[in-house]
């Protein structure tokens, strides 16, 4: 299927592996001009190293974007690269601090608000006016299938991805008349590591074993397995594409039937 992405330029938060990886190899392997984003500068280096094996990428920005100077970074970059164009915008970053309702600090409240909301509204308040103009885009929220049905002792997660997930929805009413998308994707149990390090805070929690952990969560999952990182990305650059222009203000779960709701 031809997405009709070649030479459009995509901006990927949280790039250098995992599901952002995953949604930049799959963008390049689709023409598009990529830059990765991520704090860790060697691991941008190892992703770039990869990606160029699977057919190019523009160029890479080690920034945190949950901070002013990282957003301010990631904009000042990609207006000396290609004059502060980006068609396809992929938010997304790592988890908070796991932990229950009543534990964390404001302070850590205010981090992951930063890590997770701060994030997602600067990007889009940067780069959306642009794809309007240009009567084109598309922006896609990496959530957390969390925010159809919250998840033991992940409340800053359970909370903010779910603030994400309003925001994308009012931003996508907003912006619809002109060519531009917004929606959510949210994974579920995904051999990421992130999952690994959920894994080992539950055992440390509950006196258990990684494996009875894993064990624990493909239980959960109709699909009785963990999902890969490329399962997720696939649902991902298809609403990158240009077939996707009439999906819009969605949250799409890829978490192998995990949320069993109806919507």
């Amino acid at each position: 299927m031809e997405l009709g992405v070649r030479d459009k330029i995509a901006l990927v938060c949280g790039g250098s592996r995992g599901i952002g990886f995953a949604t930049a190899e799959d963008l390049v392997r689709e023409g598009a001009r990529v830059v990765i984003c991520a704090r860790d500068a060697a691991s941008l280096a190892q992703a770039e190293e990869s990606l160029r094996a699977a057919g190019g990428v523009a160029g890479t920005i080690a920034a945190d974007v949950s901070t002013a100077e990282g957003i301010a970074t990631v904009v000042r970059v990609m207006q000396e690269r290609f004059d502060g164009r980006v068609d396809i915008l992929i938010t997304n970053t790592g988890g908070p601090t796991p932990g229950p309702a009543t534990q964390h600090s404001w302070e850590e409240w205010e981090k992951a608000t930063a890590l997770l909301l701060r994030s997602a509204v600067e990007l889009c308040r940067a780069f959306v006016p642009g794809m309007r103009s240009r009567k084109w885009g598309r922006v896609i929220g990496i959530t957390s299938m969390a925010v159809k049905r919250p998840i033991t002792n992940l409340a800053l997660s359970n909370t903010l991805r779910a603030a994400v997930t309003g925001y994308f929805r009012s931003l996508a009413d907003e912006i619809a008349a002109d060519g531009v998308t917004a929606n959510t994707v949210l994974p579920g149990y995904t051999a990421t590591d992130r999952l690994k390090q959920l894994a080992d805070d539950t055992v440390v929690r509950t006196g258990g074993t990684r494996d009875a952990v894993y064990a624990n969560w493909t239980a959960q999952t109709p699909a009785r397995r963990l999902g890969e990182p490329c399962e997720v990305s696939a649902v991902i650059t298809f609403l990158a594409s240009d077939r996707a222009g009439f999906v819009t203000g969605q949250a799409i779960a890829a978490d192998g039937g995990w949320t069993n709701t109806l919507l």
